[in-house]
């Protein structure tokens, strides 16, 4: 099959694309350091769920710039962008678009005309998400499953690539409307911000007070990550890989014979399928941002904690026991 026909168009063939995004994930990477300093492991599995055309879920306190890094890749990759303020009187109106009257000059006919909520761009940074109430929410989460909108009954296709990257402040909980684990499980990874060293927290310092503005040079577009979603899809995946990740996810849950005796101990549920399919994807994702073509059982578990984490629900032993979902995780790893 030609580069033309399967859809990855001036990149070539299917191995040559995967060369050359090798290539681009480091060009992508030199100008995000530009803008971000340190904070390697989010970007790259930001990159990850956008290529493995998935959505991710930031959870960090705040001032560790990730607003600023959702925008800064959304320029570098030339893709439109928007930031919505989740807050408690937000209507699903408000992300999705309304209707209003319009009058036309010519017949002064009135009719109905829609009008584009900011949900309608390549990369919709979903700020606080669980500020807003579970409606709101819903009308968020519904664009991210199916890459459209409805409104007064009519369907509206949202732009392609289609990316959300919602945010969580972990240590707020007043006034807050926490996600279901039914709505979690809509995102691929949940990605965790971290503090800075201390050597990055003085570049961070230096750079940020002083008079030096980046200028940033597009590596992707928009045609681009498309072909290359579309590639990742046929990135070929060996059975003993397969197996590992659909073994993994099954071994979460309690009910399981897989399960080991600690996870019967631990666990309320488990992940479900969708934990396996993302498992796979972002294998595959990970291995040509990393210049390979095709993933190893490395990739599925570099990946199993943001795909794992927010996927399995700790019981009333494992929090009294201070144990959380990614302690279960990690463990879970060793023992497979």
């Amino acid at each position: 099959m030609t580069g033309e026909a399967n859809g990855t168009g001036r990149w070539g063939g299917d191995v040559e694309a995967a060369r050359r995004l090798g290539e681009a994930r480091r060009r992508i990477e030199s100008e995000i350091g530009k803008v971000i300093i340190g904070q390697q492991a989010v970007i790259e599995q930001t990159l990850i769920c956008l290529l493995a055309h998935g959505h991710g879920l930031l959870v960090g306190v705040p001032g560790l710039a990730k607003t600023l890094l959702i925008n800064t890749i959304a320029r570098v990759l030339e893709l439109s962008f928007n930031r919505v303020q989740f807050t408690p009187d937000l209507m699903p109106s408000d992300i999705t678009g309304t209707e209003i009257i319009d009058e036309d000059e010519e017949t002064r006919r009135r009719c109905f005309r829609f009008v584009p909520g900011p949900v309608f761009a390549n990369v919709i940074l979903a700020d606080e998400i669980n500020r807003t109430p579970p409606k709101t929410q819903a009308a968020l989460l519904q664009a991210m499953q199916e890459y459209k909108v409805t409104v007064s009954g009519r369907t509206y296709d949202l732009l392609a690539p289609f990316f959300v990257l919602a945010t969580q402040n972990p240590i707020e909980l007043e006034g807050t409307y926490p996600l279901p684990e039914a709505q979690l499980d809509r995102f691929m990874f949940s990605i965790h911000v971290g503090y800075p060293s201390l050597d990055e927290e003085r570049e961070i310092v230096k750079s940020t007070t002083s008079a030096y503005v980046p200028e940033l040079t597009r590596v992707l577009s928009a045609e681009d990550i498309g072909a290359l979603q579309a590639l990742v899809r046929r990135v070929p995946v060996a059975d003993e890989v397969l197996d590992f990740a659909v073994r993994l996810a099954s071994a979460t849950r309690p009910d399981s014979p897989h399960a080991p005796e600690f996870i019967r101990n631990w666990v309320s549920w488990g992940a479900g399928p969708r934990a396996s399919q993302y498992l796979i994807l972002g294998a595959k994702t990970r291995a040509l941002l990393d210049g390979r073509y095709t993933p190893s059982l490395d990739d599925v578990r570099a990946i199993a904690q943001p795909v794992l984490r927010h996927r399995i629900v700790a019981n009333f032993t494992a929090e009294a026991e201070n144990v959380r979902a990614p302690d279960i995780v990690e463990r879970l790893l060793k023992e497979l």
